[in-house]
């Protein structure tokens, strides 16, 4: 929503009110913050999940009783899956703005252990997971979303989700390292793309985070009880705000990108880890 200041400047607003929001792997950690903050800012949210739907349920209790949702398995790795999701939302909800891709991870075997060489780890998972996290996470979403909201008059924003490892290699993730550097640079490509070719109030963005501990890194970046364990300690020591990330944290960049406040930015990515990316250790 934007309105018009007394001396003709235009005011901004964080209002997500009557806009409707995707987010893909709404069951992980980030995925899971980010769909509660666009409830808590008005947007009608469709949430998306491959296999844990109670973590989709309590996401549901979130809402309020003025707040739209939907949710529904689907599986990024079978596109004609997001291609029945994209049409069923926007049949359901009438358009589509706002789409936030958090699909991705490491599948089983892709991250090579301490002392493992590159040589030794098996060439067909580092394939499977590059387009688990390329293809799956980010273009086929892009695509069949994208292709929904191309006509939309007020325009929309698509946020892509990368990593840490698409400035920085970190040791044993040859393919998740391709992968999210892949994320970065398709998203300036499709944000170029879509302003000249399609809609030029579509905005396509990115958002790098940093460490953040969750369910499927407990006991490498934080124990059960809440204490570093031996890789958190590591990256916080590198951090120069001295901490891992909180979910919190995030939701802001999020919240500024699918907004009004950056209706002329694209083809950016912001990192959110605390300074890990600008020091250079030294």
């Amino acid at each position: 929503m934007v309105a018009e200041t007394r001396d003709g400047m235009k005011e901004l607003s964080l209002d997500l009110r009557g806009r409707t929001a995707i987010v893909t792997g709404a069951s992980g950690a980030i995925g899971g913050a980010m769909a509660v903050a666009l409830m808590r800012h008005g947007a009608n949210v469709a949430l998306t999940y491959r296999s844990n739907r109670a973590a989709i349920e309590a996401l549901l209790d979130e809402a309020g009783s003025t707040i739209r949702t939907h949710s529904h398995r689907v599986d990024n790795t079978h596109p004609d899956e997001i291609a029945a999701h994209a049409r069923a939302v926007k049949e359901e909800f009438g358009m589509i703005d706002i789409v936030v891709n958090c699909a991705g991870g490491h599948l089983a075997g892709s991250i090579g252990e301490s002392g493992t060489s590159f040589f030794d780890m098996d060439p067909m998972i580092m394939e499977r997971n590059t387009s688990f996290n390329l293809y799956a996470g980010c273009i086929w979403p892009c695509y069949f979303y994208g292709r929904e909201m191309a006509g939309n008059p007020d325009g929309g924003s698509i946020v892509n989700i990368s990593s840490m490892n698409a400035y920085r290699p970190l040791g044993g993730r040859p393919s998740y390292a391709a992968a999210k550097a892949g994320v970065t640079n398709f998203t300036q490509w499709l944000a170029c793309h879509v302003a000249r070719e399609i809609n030029p109030r579509i905005r396509v963005n990115c958002i790098a985070p940093g460490f953040f501990p969750g369910p499927s890194n407990r006991g490498i970046m934080a124990n059960e009880d809440g204490s570093l364990a031996w890789r958190g300690e590591k990256i916080v020591a590198r951090t120069p705000m001295g901490r891992l990330g909180r979910t919190e944290d995030i939701v802001g960049t999020l919240l500024f990108y699918v907004s009004e406040l950056s209706h002329y930015v694209t083809g950016t990515m912001i990192p959110v880890d605390g300074g890990f990316t600008a020091d250079a250790g030294v």
